[in-house]
């Protein structure tokens, strides 16, 4: 089912939680919803579920105007972060749950049952309660709810926020397979890139209510639209037209911020055409990457990452000198100033 949003607005008080958002979401699709807390995404996706109602602006699912259309009659399933099941009902009639206020025919629910029990990995666990399932096994029991009333779109906010990293991990990887299994259109909310990234088809980076990019992670990634979206997708070193790095390039203007990834820098222990002198402060082993944190001859900081393979050739030692040149560079002229809080976010922007 295909999700047309055109021109939806919403205000709380004085705070314009949505700004005129335009989004198409094709059938199928899993999109992604990324922005920092209070950019609108927790908000949109409840205007999508009825949950909230825009001030302006219209909501189509399947062509379907759904604007002011009861909750009810929607048949969209919706998975909040916290679980939200029903502590006294065992598994099985937790998913049953939305089957039997719909009076549904008893084989009818038992099987349907049956089948998301065997979908969510959980066949043996439907006498059980809540309480004695760990919190991804009851995400799941969520999800399996949400999908027993067989809803034409599925929405689901910040799913995996109250797992701890592992388990996040393990589920997001699950709700990829399962997608790819049930091609249900599906929405979901986060904050976190690299769930983002490596689930949704499509990611939309909203900030203060509007919508910056739209795009698979490829191209969010590499062809960011703005400075948000390249700052908050993935780290970056924002750099002045007055950095060491820029000594040789005469094109530089003080109008201009330069963005480069930490994997963007090639590192030498000698000097390199128009590679510039840095300092090794600190080394920091993150498992399958190292980084390092550099001082250039201006005394600001850089944030390099290697993969082991490079560190090890190197043999890089902390105070040691190395000489940096970028491999890739991103630049956008007349950046706001509020995307840069402080003097260090001048040289090190990480979301």
């Amino acid at each position: 089912m295909s999700i047309t949003i055109s021109q939806v607005s919403k205000k709380f008080g004085n705070f314009q939680a949505l700004d005129n958002i335009d989004l198409d979401v094709q059938p199928g699709t899993l999109v992604a919803l990324l922005g920092p807390s209070g950019s609108g995404k927790s908000t949109l996706l409840r205007t999508v579920a009825g949950l909230e109602t825009p001030d302006q602006g219209r909501v189509r699912i399947n062509n379907r105007d759904t604007t002011n259309l009861d909750i009810r009659k929607r048949n969209i399933g919706f998975v909040f972060q916290h679980y939200a099941l029903f502590k006294h009902l065992t598994v099985r009639e937790n998913i049953s749950f939305g089957l039997d206020i719909r009076k549904k025919p008893r084989q009818v629910i038992k099987q349907r049952v049956k089948e998301l029990l065997e979908l969510i990995q959980l066949e043996g666990f439907g006498d059980r309660y809540p309480n004695q399932l760990s919190g991804g096994q009851r995400q799941r029991v969520a999800l399996a709810r949400a999908l027993a009333v067989q809803p034409e779109v599925l929405l689901l906010d910040e799913p995996f926020g109250a797992l701890d990293a592992k388990v996040r991990q393990e589920l997001r990887d699950w709700l990829r397979r399962l997608h790819d299994e049930v091609h249900l259109t599906s929405i979901f909310v986060t904050h976190d890139r690299e769930e983002a990234m490596a689930v949704a088809d499509k990611i939309v980076v909203m900030n203060q209510g509007k919508i910056e990019q739209v795009g698979t992670p490829a191209e969010v990634y590499e062809h960011p639209a703005n400075p948000f979206v390249m700052s908050f997708v993935g780290e970056v070193n924002v750099l002045l037209h007055t950095s060491p790095i820029f000594d040789h390039a005469h094109r530089a203007n003080p109008a201009t911020r330069f963005f480069v990834r930490p994997h963007d820098f090639e590192v030498f222990t000698t000097p390199q055409g128009d590679s510039v002198l840095a300092k090794v402060k600190r080394i920091i082993h993150l498992g399958w990457q190292v980084q390092l944190e550099l001082t250039l001859g201006d005394r600001s900081s850089l944030i390099v990452h290697l993969n082991r393979e490079e560190f090890v050739r190197l043999d890089l030692k902390t105070e040691q000198n190395v000489y940096l040149e970028p491999r890739q560079i991103k630049c956008f002229e007349q950046v706001k100033q509020d995307l840069f809080n402080s003097p260090a976010d001048h040289h090190q922007l990480a979301s």
